[in-house]
Formats: structure tokens, C-alpha cells, sequence
């Protein structure tokens, strides 16, 4: 599948996004929004795929929203109605934040996603990898949260990911003064795992995609993402239990918790079986689905 601002490279199991705009830092636009939604519902479906990496080309990771129309860059009534606002504000749909939408899709993924940071990472170009599960980044990488110097607030959802990532206080400290930071500051802030040298970046990222490639169930880690992520807003752990209890004993009847014991008991490496296009517990998803209103 050819895209036109991302490449997408399937090898040993691993999807590797890379966000292919090198010569304007990866800036993010209209048209890299959609294919990082498309790229993602694809890697869902795809059993072929376990894990995903996204990365950036050249030496950014992503400078943020591209600002190349100036002033009215987040004016929607200019540049996506063309001033012909009549009738289409009866639709809300029309002024969704476009990170927004890729941050959910992100989200609803099932297959794990790892962030590897390798340059400068600010605006959307942040917060888009924040409904990611793992972040590591190069000794060349720098974080913003810059939406206050813009005269903007925090998108593509962040405002319910960061304080869940980092915590009210820093979350606020970040956002708050909108400056640039350092990849040791984000690190004692819980925004990402590990530094590593530039040339070592992709490998780490790899060995991590690999350890969970070599042993564990595809289902067993669809389900496990979902619910961490979608039981982070429940109010009670009740929530957590009814959804931990149908899917133990409906896996637990299954062909990978079989294989998963066997293996372990005959010290092999284990070959699970189970498909997560086609195996997923008969109850999932247990959510409802949200509507944009």
C-alpha cells in the first residue's frame, strides 16, 4: 500500500511507521492524518502484524502542526470551509480536531505500539504518541507541550492522555509554560522508558517489539491493551472485574492458554495458535462506541 506522507514496512512481524516529511521536520498535516488513521485500522486487522513502531525520517520525529498557511493554520472556517460556513456547523463533525482523530484510532488499535523518538517532538507531534504504550527516544530528541504559546489549548485528546502518562502536576507544569524540554527531563517525568544514542534507537525498539513477537499470545495482548487503556476511566475496580473475569474464562478454554501452559511445563517456546482477527473473546469489545455531539 503506497501512502503519501508515511512509509509502512512489515519485517520479522513488526509494522514500522515512519513519518516520511523530512525536509519540514515531518510537520503533521491533513494528508498524514490520514494516512496514520488508514495505516493504523489497516495494522489492526492484519495477523501478520504484532507490533508497531513509529519513528520520523531524517532528523526530527515531528515539529507539530506544519504552519505553513500562516496566521489562519488553525482557522477551520478558512481553510477547511473555504468561508462557506452556511448550513455545516449543523454537523459538528466538520470541526473535530484532526489529532484528535488519529490519537483515537491509535487508541482503538489492538496491537501494541512503541515510540521511538528520534529528534525533536512538539504540538501534535507529542501528542499523538501519547495513547502509544512504550516511549524511548534518542539523545537528539526534545519535547513541547507549546499550545499556550500559540494561543491554543492541548488536542488530539491530551488533556484526558497526559495526566493518565504523567500525572496532573507535571501534565500541567508541561502544558502550562509550553516550553521545550530535554529527553532527561522527560524521562524523570514518565513520558518516556529510555535515552539511547541515535544509532541504537530502532535496534532497542526492535528488541522490545521481538520479546513480545517470540512469546506471548497475540489475543492475550490485544485483550491486555484494551482493557488497560479502556479501564482507565472506570470508576471503580468492579469495572475491571467484570470484563478480567469473562475474558479468563473464556480464554482459559482456549488453544492459547493450553499451548501457553504446555510450553512452559515442557520449557519450549511457545506457538500460540489463536488469531486476533478471528479469536478475540466472544464478548469483545465491551465498550460502547463514542460518538463525537
Amino acid at each position: 500500500m503506497k501512502f503519501e506522507c508515511i512509509l509502512y514496512e512489515v519485517k520479522n512481524k513488526v509494522l514500522t511507521i515512519t513519518l516520511n516529511r523530512p525536509e519540514r521536520l515531518n510537520a503533521y498535516t491533513g494528508q498524514m492524518q490520514a494516512d496514520l488513521i488508514e495505516a493504523f485500522d489497516k495494522a489492526g486487522k492484519d495477523d501478520d502484524i504484532r507490533v508497531i513502531i513509529v519513528t520520523g525520517a531524517g532528523r526530527g520525529f515531528c515539529a507539530g502542526a506544519d504552519l505553513g498557511a500562516g496566521g489562519n493554520t488553525f482557522n477551520r472556517e478558512v481553510r477547511n470551509n473555504k468561508g462557506e460556513t452556511e448550513g455545516i456547523k449543523d454537523d459538528p463533525e466538520w470541526m473535530r480536531d484532526g489529532g484528535g482523530r488519529t490519537t483515537l484510532a491509535i487508541f482503538d488499535c489492538p496491537k501494541p505500539i512503541i515510540a521511538a523518538f528520534n529528534g525533536p517532538a512538539v504540538g501534535v507531534g507529542v501528542t499523538m504518541t501519547l495513547p502509544m504504550d512504550i516511549r524511548i527516544a534518542s539523545e537528539e530528541a526534545k519535547f513541547g507541550f507549546v499550545f499556550a504559546r500559540r494561543g491554543l489549548v492541548p488536542e488530539a485528546a491530551s488533556s484526558w492522555f497526559l495526566p493518565r502518562v504523567v500525572g496532573i502536576n507535571k501534565a500541567l507544569e508541561w502544558t502550562f509554560s509550553g516550553r521545550v524540554f530535554s529527553p532527561e527531563e522527560a524521562k524523570e517525568g514518565g513520558l518516556i522508558r529510555s535515552i539511547h544514542p541515535a544509532n541504537e534507537l530502532l535496534e532497542e525498539a526492535n528488541k522490545i517489539a521481538q520479546e513480545i513477537v517470540e512469546n506471548t499470545s497475540p489475543v492475550s495482548v490485544a485483550m491486555t491493551r484494551q482493557m488497560l487503556w479502556k479501564l482507565l476511566g472506570a470508576d471503580h475496580p468492579m469495572e475491571a472485574h467484570k470484563v478480567d473475569s469473562r475474558a479468563i474464562y473464556e480464554l482459559g478454554q482456549g488453544a492459547d492458554a493450553k499451548e501457553g501452559v504446555e510450553s512452559f511445563l515442557e520449557k519450549r517456546s511457545p506457538k500460540f495458535p489463536s488469531k486476533v482477527s478471528k479469536d478475540m473473546p466472544e464478548f469483545y469489545p465491551w465498550w460502547e462506541e463514542r460518538k463525537f455531539k
